[in-house]
């Protein structure tokens, strides 16, 4: 038999460059196949093969797809428009005759009360619907989306939010990437569900708890309701749209949607997961500390 040929949609975002880097280390970098929208802009690992490939645009999905096995579907990030443009990917992978495809959704996508999950299920409907076996990586939180607010965090003196005393059982993407590179080689089945989330889990009162103590400065969390959250994000500059998913997902979060105690991914990958003060070390430079 010949050697299986791998493929990552969006592999030029954060997600999508680490996963590669990791089929790229499992499988051999002649083996795999990274799909971005501008090839030109593109860097992977040397012998990995960039095509261009747009969800938008489906007549340049089909000669992305071309000879490809088992496909690495990572979630558009224009949210409102997911549903139509996974629905062209997956349409093309039928086409091309796919023989898996492995998706990027959201932890407990069938029962989640984030807002963003709509889409998440509506597209495993249509990998459901396609008749291509599938692999669903459903992805908890990943730790580096609240080390992106450490920097106003320390600018104004509080890490604030809306997600009360939810426990958040996140992880690195590093570590949600190693598992879709595992999944999409070794999964078998017509169906397989991946829950995927950190070993431990914590407040976001912990999250600042830590903040303060490697930053060796008193960084409180600040709880808010959800409307004011969402105010407080527009009036910092970010987009309505924007601002009020992040709300709704810490409301969400307050009520567990953020949890999974199932250590899956641990067990997919074969090593702990990043713990979240590693996350925040990484992020936290002299200069946002002295600044």
């Amino acid at each position: 038999m010949s050697t299986p040929r791998y493929a990552v949609t969006a592999a030029s975002g954060q997600l999508g460059r680490l996963a590669v880097a990791a089929l790229a280390a499992r499988a051999g970098a002649a083996n795999v196949v990274a799909i971005v929208r501008d090839p030109a802009k593109a860097a992977f690992p040397e012998g990995v093969e960039v095509r261009a490939g747009d969800y938008t645009q489906p007549d340049t999905l089909d000669a992305a797809f071309a000879c490809i096995d088992r496909l690495l579907l990572i979630s558009s990030n224009e949210v409102g428009n997911r549903t139509p443009q996974h629905a062209n990917a997956i349409d093309a992978a039928k086409r091309a005759g796919i023989a898996r495809i492995a998706y990027t959704s959201v932890l407990h996508a069938d029962t989640s009360l984030l807002g963003l999950a709509a889409e998440h299920r509506e597209t495993e409907a249509l990998l459901a619907a396609s008749g291509i076996p599938n692999s669903l990586l459903r992805n908890g939180w990943y730790s580096e989306n609240y080390a992106a607010s450490i920097p106003p965090a320390l600018q104004h003196g509080a890490f604030i939010g809306s997600a009360a005393q939810g426990r958040i059982a996140s992880a690195s993407r590093a570590d949600y990437a190693e598992a879709a590179a595992i999944a999409l080689i070794a999964d078998s089945d017509a169906r397989t569900i991946h829950e995927l989330a950190g070993d431990t889990s914590y407040t976001l009162t912990d999250f600042a708890a830590e903040l303060s103590r490697q930053s060796g400065r008193t960084i409180p969390y600040v709880d808010m309701p959800e409307a004011d959250y969402r105010a407080a994000l527009t009036g910092a500059g970010l987009p309505e749209a924007f601002a009020a998913l992040l709300a709704d997902s810490d409301a969400a979060t307050a009520k567990g949607a953020l949890f999974d105690e199932s250590r899956t991914l641990s067990r997919l990958t074969g090593r702990p997961t990043t713990p979240f003060a590693e996350t925040i070390a990484e992020a936290l430079t002299p200069e946002l500390v002295t600044g």
